[in-house]
């Protein structure tokens, strides 16, 4: 909002007579209709009169009432939580408003009016609201009318924004997972340079001091060894670690320069002590260096082309799985693999999930159906809810995504071992802007969204049940949504 005109002062008001209100309702086309005999029902009508500037309404203290501007403009922005403002309408000459609060029931206005303009506008009360509802049919439609089309477009851009907002996060997560495999690929690459510079230098040296029929074989059967493409078996920390350890005392043992750099290598490409005894017999001592960091060069710049091709491949996988997440926004009837669904957004959320220390168990149905429709959106609602378990769940716990069949629907399940849901919140969980999370972590917007989309797009129920230390929302879907 702008800087506010002296609250109170700024907006000035007058009660109208009969005489004074009936041409300037006259003026008003929603009001044109009310006969002479009928505007005692309006009760006390306010003429205001607000320069530019001037707040007519403040969100959460004023108390709401049925407006029609007579001349100016009003602008409306919702503020949330976190400091944003939110837009919600302009209106202009002619227009009316407020009626949204009074029909919801609202004791108090849930947005800033304030006029960009100087306004002229009739105020009638709550109660000459409805008085004017229940005696005045042509007003009555056209006040639902235009609350309608206002709830239908504030629909509409709620569901924009929050398909932003969630396509910020998404897009933030899928960077994160892209610069993970990206930078190990440049890494890679950089050391991948430096061995095949290795190899080139210590090749030349060969080149220089012929080698013995002996030394060929034995470097040629090491080559072969460490071009192999099957990879040895994992082995844990504390082995590993004494496998290194035990090498390279070994190669210190025989002369080795720098023994701590080749254990490591060495090891981690299943290489033991008796795997290079044959280097040397083969080598004399000052040569037996040379060998020994010939290989070390060959099976480190195997490891970094394995560790490129690994990147590379998930730099793939993360284009797949947002291939997959765009695919269910299209349009006509399609058929949905509900798995590869799940699965795409669970590879774009996967950056929360190691943030947090979370695992992720998967309990889904063999032979699972493909749901057929025109229904789009679907990855949205597991966003919304594996977003949710993934807050709600603490550190180092699980988050279980289930699948199953039940009576005709496809069902699944997400759970968190977080807290619960308290049940003095539980009747209020899907309602819009409501939420349990701090100011500025939710928005209150992706429960309401994901059963709108499960309920209007599918034909679908969402429900949940929780209590300490398990809480699972569960989605059921039809098959089929549209006729064959």
């Amino acid at each position: 909002m702008g800087e506010q005109v002296s609250a109170a002062s700024a907006v000035t008001g007058r009660v109208l007579s009969p005489q004074e209100l009936s041409p300037l309702v006259r003026s008003v086309p929603l009001l044109a209709h009310l006969q002479p005999d009928e505007l005692p029902c309006l009760g006390a009508v306010e003429l205001l009169e607000a320069p530019a500037g001037a707040v007519l309404f403040y969100q959460g203290q004023s108390a709401p009432a049925f407006c029609v501007i007579l001349e100016g403009e009003v602008h409306v922005v919702r503020r949330e939580a976190n400091g944003i403002e939110t837009p919600l309408a302009t209106f202009h000459t002619g227009d009316s408003f407020g009626e949204a609060p009074l029909l919801l029931g609202s004791r108090l206005v849930g947005a800033f009016c304030e006029c960009t303009a100087p306004t002229r506008l009739l105020r009638i009360d709550a109660d000459g609201f409805w008085r004017l509802m229940s005696s005045c049919p042509t007003v009555r439609e056209g006040v639902l009318a235009n609350a309608a089309q206002r709830i239908h477009a504030f629909q509409a851009n709620t569901l924009h924004r929050e398909k932003l907002i969630s396509l910020g996060t998404l897009a933030a997560g899928l960077m994160h997972e892209l610069n993970n495999p990206g930078s190990a690929a440049k890494r890679s690459a950089a050391q991948l340079r430096e061995n095949l510079a290795r190899l080139q230098d210590i090749s030349m040296r060969f080149c220089r001091s012929p080698l013995t029929q002996e030394q060929r074989s034995c470097l040629l059967e090491m080559q072969t060894e460490a071009l192999k493409l099957e990879k040895p078996k994992p082995m844990g920390s504390l082995e590993e670690a004494d496998a290194e350890q035990e090498l390279a005392a070994w190669l210190t043992t025989i002369g080795i320069a720098d023994s701590w750099r080749l254990a490591p290598t060495l090891v981690a490409a299943g290489w033991r002590r008796g795997d290079i005894v044959c280097a040397q017999e083969a080598f004399p001592a000052p040569a037996l260096q040379d060998a020994l960091n010939w290989l070390a060069a060959l099976v480190s710049a195997m490891q970094q082309l394995t560790t490129i091709e690994e990147s590379l491949s998930r730099v793939t996988e993360l284009v797949f799985a947002v291939k997959k997440y765009a695919y269910e926004e299209k349009g006509g009837e399609h058929l949905i693999d509900v798995h590869e669904s799940i699965q795409s957004t669970l590879t774009i959320l996967g950056h929360k999930f190691r943030h947090r220390q979370l695992t992720v168990e998967k309990d889904f149905a063999a032979d699972l159906p493909k749901l057929r429709t025109h229904g789009t959106g679907l990855s949205q609602v597991w966003t919304n809810l594996l977003d949710n378990a993934i807050d709600a769940s603490p550190p180092e716990s699980a988050v279980r995504v289930r699948t199953w069949v039940e009576n005709g629907l496809v069902c699944v399940g997400v759970a968190d071992q977080g807290e619960g849901i308290s049940p003095e919140v539980r009747e209020h969980i899907f309602q819009p802007f409501f939420t349990t999370k701090p100011p500025g972590v939710g928005t209150g917007l992706g429960l309401e969204i994901a059963r709108r989309i499960v309920g209007a797009q599918y034909h679908g129920t969402i429900d949940f049940t929780s209590r300490p230390g398990h809480t699972e929302f569960i989605v059921r879907l039809p098959l089929q949504t549209t006729s064959l």
